[in-house]
């Protein structure tokens, strides 16, 4: 008997025993359900042997009662009804799999977010009931599973070169894995190279990246691709296949420095590779640590590219250096005294439908980028306490100076006599060309709401723009390895708090600022965090994988490929010739490793010959079955409106 077919007996020669367990979620969902009656009613639902109920379902008391009845074999099959499977289905998996049970005969029921969140009073109650009893008529007819066991490389790849790709690789060889590290550039460092030093703790930017960059050059078991790209990729988690090519033009200018000097702005100079041919890589897991971009003004956006005195604070922090210099006086900036200057924070973050204006892309970043704030009253506070001759000027919306030792830098700036003026989003701050004669090039004028909406008008010498971070242009990569990318444009994450560097595609993690906007300690926390991931992944030289997948009954294919149009993971599924019944045939294959389960196939199908493994065209009658059945509320009459909500 096929797979398909077994996954349509209801009991495959077991007598289906189906335990019902029903959160309260700590009021959230009893407030507005009456978990008691729902209880009443499981227990008289076909199938059901137990249905218990708990404060939360989730706590360890919770999952040992599931434990309890597995153990005493009162049941044989699971159903949890609570918050988002998203949540707590591997919490729950794992309590079945602690009792013997197969953990894979579970079935989750939301009755949360679909229910609590939504309705109240009688029609929340009856459309709990008939969403558990759709859960059970499912659990009924589940067979038992057993994962997908995939062999894996002990490799990683890590795409990026910056602080977070360095630690990632470093932390990964730390721990027995050979790496292949992946830079465009001929050069290690990323964005923290284009700073001087780290706030709030000081810390030398050319000396943190030279010595991540040292210890990966002389690493045996880590193998820097520098000047290159990933151009191809194929496989699945344990055996992904990355061709990686030479960058045109990637290369440092002829006698710029030696091979692993640091270039102020750019980072190590990497030693040229003896070969300059594609290289395959075959690995077992892959890092993302593509880093991130500056937002660059559009022209005319407060002065910039417009005139000469208007610059962005990456640029400015690259041009003063640490003012090692200049000293007690005013600064000097390319030949000119800055007496006074403006900083506007929020260029380029923040952004407003409607207030501020789309890029070229129709592209707005209406995500707050973190680590401006700190960074422009950071520099403040250095030029004043080095040139205490130059005024400076803040000019923010809001500031945002989180994480250890950051709010001090804010205070401190108060303390050196940098001058705060808030605007708001819709009245931002106009720079133009002061009068001739009137000492200084530019005036800046802003509605301040810190004097309760008098506008003020400021005479400057140079205007800094503290522009947000940007994800790194890595489209190739979004559409090469299929990657989830959020409304902000960075990749995003399976889960924030319970998943929060693993990516929905096995064996791929993010480390650092592709993720998000972060600081130097929070890139380096990721990228660990990514590194310890993806080792206990390959920890066992095996990888299981849930087996949720296509299955076909070659008995019923006819081999129209009208499956293998419709997949949306090219390679899952494929058209091959095989015996059958001492004839050569052509019929679909399915490779569980690559595929997402997602379905598409199964919709296709002309002659109904593939099913999801544990989702099966069966298994999804039998829900429709128990949600109209009228015996579920039977003592509240007919089915109630909100079950179609």
């Amino acid at each position: 008997m096929s797979e398909p077919e077994r996954a349509k007996a209801p009991d495959s020669g077991e007598q289906a025993k189906v335990g019902v367990y029903i959160c309260y979620c700590g009021g959230n969902i009893s407030d507005h359900v009456d978990v008691e009656k729902v209880r009443e009613r499981m227990e008289k639902t076909p199938g059901v042997a137990v249905a218990r109920t708990n404060m939360f379902m989730c706590s360890d008391p919770g999952q040992e009662l599931i434990m309890e009845d597995l153990r005493q074999g009162r049941i044989n099959r699971v159903v949890v009804a609570s918050c988002a499977p998203s949540l707590h289905e591997s919490t729950f998996r794992s309590a079945i799999a602690r009792a013997g049970g197969n953990p894979y005969q579970y079935e989750h029921a939301n009755i949360r977010e679909q229910v609590s969140w939504v309705h109240h009073g009688q029609a929340a109650t009856d459309k709990a009931s008939r969403l558990i009893a759709a859960a059970t008529g499912k659990a009924r007819t589940l067979i038992p599973l057993e994962p997908i066991r995939v062999e894996a490389r002990r490799h990683a790849v890590v795409i990026g070169g910056g602080i977070a790709g360095m630690r990632a690789a470093l932390d990964l060889a730390a721990m027995g894995v050979r790496v292949a590290l992946v830079e465009k550039t001929p050069y290690l460092g990323g964005g923290v190279s284009r700073l001087v030093r780290l706030a709030p703790t000081g810390e030398d930017a050319a000396h943190l990246v030279t010595t991540l960059a040292g210890r990966i050059l002389d690493h045996p078991d880590i193998t820097v691709h520098a000047g290159s790209a990933v151009t191809s990729f194929g496989g699945y988690v344990g055996n992904f296949t990355l061709d990686v090519s030479p960058v045109p033009g990637a290369c440092a200018p002829a006698g710029e420095t030696w091979p692993g000097g640091y270039v102020p702005g750019k980072g190590v100079l990497v030693p040229p590779s003896s070969s300059q041919a594609q290289t395959t890589l075959q690995t077992g897991v892959v890092v993302l640590a593509t880093g991130f971009t500056s937002y660059t003004p559009r022209p005319g956006e407060y002065g910039y590219s417009e005139n000469t005195e208007v610059v962005t604070l990456p640029d400015l922090i690259q041009k003063i250096g640490g003012l090692k210099e200049q000293r007690g006086g005013t600064l000097v900036l390319d030949g000119r005294p800055i007496r006074s200057m403006a900083l506007i924070h929020c260029v380029g973050s923040r952004q407003i439908p409607g207030i501020h204006e789309e890029d070229e892309h129709g592209h707005l970043n209406e995500h707050c980028s973190r680590v401006c704030c700190t960074s422009a009253i950071n520099t403040a506070n250095a030029i004043r306490e080095a040139c205490p001759q130059t005024s400076v000027y803040e000019l923010y919306r809001d500031i945002r100076t989180y994480g250890r030792g950051q709010e001090e830098l804010y205070a401190k700036a108060s303390g050196n006599r940098v001058v705060f003026m808030r605007f708001g989003a819709d009245q931002a701050p106009v720079v133009q060309r002061s009068a001739p004669g009137s000492g200084h090039p530019l005036k800046v004028t802003v509605t301040d709401q810190l004097t309760f909406g008098e506008e003020l008008e400021v005479p400057v010498d140079l205007v800094v723009l503290a522009t947000g971070m940007e994800p790194g242009p890595v489209a190739d990569l979004v559409e090469m390895l299929k990657l989830p990318v959020g409304a902000d444009r960075f990749l995003l994450e399976t889960h924030p708090k319970l998943r929060p560097v693993e990516l929905p595609i096995a064996g791929i993690f993010l480390a650092g600022t592709c993720q998000a906007p972060m600081d130097a300690g929070e890139t380096c926390n990721a990228a660990s965090a990514a590194a310890v991931k993806a080792v206990s992944l390959l920890s066992k030289g095996y990888v299981e994988l849930d087996p949720f997948v296509a299955e076909v009954d070659v008995r019923r294919c006819t081999g129209t490929g009208a499956c293998v149009e419709a997949c949306l993971n090219p390679g899952a599924i494929a058209l091959e010739t095989m015996d059958l019944d001492g004839r050569q045939v052509t019929r679909a294959r399915v490779t569980p490793a690559l595929c997402l389960g997602c379905g598409a196939c199964v919709a296709v199908c002309p002659e109904n010959a593939i099913d999801i493994n544990g989702w099966t065209l069966a298994q999804y009658e039998a829900m429709v079955d128990m949600i109209v059945s009228d015996a579920v509320c039977e003592d509240s009459g007919a089915v109630p409106e909100a079950v179609g909500a």
